[in-house]
């Protein structure tokens, strides 16, 4: 049993020496090791306010984007838009453009069929005419070839033209 109960000058020393050993790290570890602490305690402090500020700075990041996409929508919508309405207004003057060409074309169509029309029958008429004359001299000729014919015709043309 003597192993279990201990001596009074094992007591003693086992307190010095646990003195001397608090003693030398109060002047030696302590400082060291609070001061290792007091730095880790700073430095975890000052990465959760930097976490915090970036996170901050996330949230404003994130809302100045929204922002930016909003007014990139409106844009692009606004010039959809415009690109729309100048479409349009390119197709409708294109329109009217081919419309009005049209429409003298047309009309340039017509007044040449109305010219050519009148060409034709100013050429048929005097064909008609050319021809007429050509049978009527022929008949005449015919008729005419005998001289009691001449002279009957003669008489009845005098006879017309005194009646007239």
């Amino acid at each position: 049993m003597s192993l279990v109960t201990p001596d009074i000058g094992l007591l003693f020393w086992m307190m010095l020496s646990f003195i001397v050993v608090l003693l030398l790290l109060k002047k030696y570890a302590w400082k060291p090791i609070l001061a290792a602490l007091s730095a880790r305690e700073e430095s975890i402090d000052s990465a959760l306010k930097a976490a915090k500020e970036a996170k901050e700075e996330i949230a404003k990041l994130k809302a100045s984007n929204e922002d930016l996409l909003k007014e990139a929508r409106s844009e692009r919508d606004a010039m959809l838009k415009e690109a729309k309405e100048i479409k349009d207004k390119i197709i409708s003057g294109a329109e009217n453009e081919a419309k009005t060409k049209a429409d003298a074309i047309v009309a340039k169509a017509i007044e040449d069929i109305s010219l050519e029309k009148k060409a034709a029958m100013n050429e048929l008429k005097n064909q008609v005419a050319s021809i007429s004359l050509e049978i009527a001299e022929k008949v005449v000729r015919q008729k005419l070839s005998d001289s009691k014919e001449q002279t009957a015709l003669v008489d009845t043309l005098v006879k017309e033209i005194n009646l007239s």
